[in-house]
């Protein structure tokens, strides 16, 4: 990847968003670290040498603008999004309620669409870009997903990403998405303690039957989704666009 390129990252106070951090600062690039919690983003900039980090709900447009505003003006540009930011909580699809439709929407649809937006606006005035939208494979039908509303949000952000992809192009912008399997951030390890207690059992029994159905063995590290981040943010991915790949070590082949 060029040196100096500058990456905004939302959602980067931890999980993916942190890993993708961590993986594009050893790349060289300018850092501009958003997260709704600006101590844990301020951690992971000071772990990576320094970065730009700006406080933001990702569920609320004019936040979305504010943000994408105060890194453009300080940074002159954005060369990378990484629309990582999202939501969600274990819940049968019967026990889902108004609120938690609204509240998971609010950030993985709507955020995703209007940070993709905002940051488009800016890369088509300068000549492209690269966006990646953080999906999972839950928009692709898995079936042991945290919950229906997740999984809609999810299969918004897939939808997104080809459309985009297909009217962006010609302004040079890149978009796709990756869609992690079973990743063992803050977010999923909560899933775990949860659904330990549903059913009775210790958090480590837990991990070992969400890990046993993947083929390959083992579930993710963030580390993982981030590698396939930076591939696709760098020159080797610069004919690749509207794709979404999935990083689930074999859950879902489709």
């Amino acid at each position: 990847m060029p040196q100096d390129r500058v990456v905004l990252i939302t959602g980067a106070g931890s999980g993916i968003g942190g890993a993708c951090a961590h993986a594009f600062a050893g790349k060289g690039t300018r850092l501009v670290l958003s997260d709704i919690d600006p101590a844990a983003a301020g951690r992971v900039a000071a772990a990576c040498g320094g970065a730009q980090t700006i406080r933001a709900d990702c569920g609320d447009v004019a936040g979305i603008e504010a943000m994408v505003g105060a890194a453009a003006a300080e940074q002159g540009r954005i060369d990378v999004l990484v629309n990582n930011a999202g939501v969600t909580r274990s819940a049968y699809i019967m026990d889902l309620t108004e609120a938690d439709w609204d509240r998971i929407h609010r950030v993985n649809a709507k955020g995703v669409f209007f940070c993709l937006q905002s940051v488009a606006r800016r890369m088509i005035g300068q000549g492209g870009g690269r966006i990646v939208n953080i999906a999972s494979i839950a928009g692709r039908g898995f079936k042991d997903t945290s919950n229906a509303a997740y999984a809609a949000s999810k299969g918004a952000v897939i939808a997104l990403t080809k459309t985009a992809a297909q009217q962006l192009g010609r302004h040079g912008i890149n978009v796709n998405s990756v869609c992690p399997g079973v990743t063992f951030t803050a977010m999923v390890r909560q899933l775990v303690e949860e659904r330990a207690a549903e059913r009775g059992i210790g958090r480590d029994e837990m991990r070992a039957r969400m890990e046993e159905p993947i083929p390959i063995g083992r579930g993710n590290e963030p580390a993982d989704i981030a590698a396939m981040v930076v591939f696709l943010a760098g020159e080797g991915a610069r004919n690749i666009t509207g794709q979404c790949y999935n990083v689930d070590g074999g859950l879902v082949t489709s």
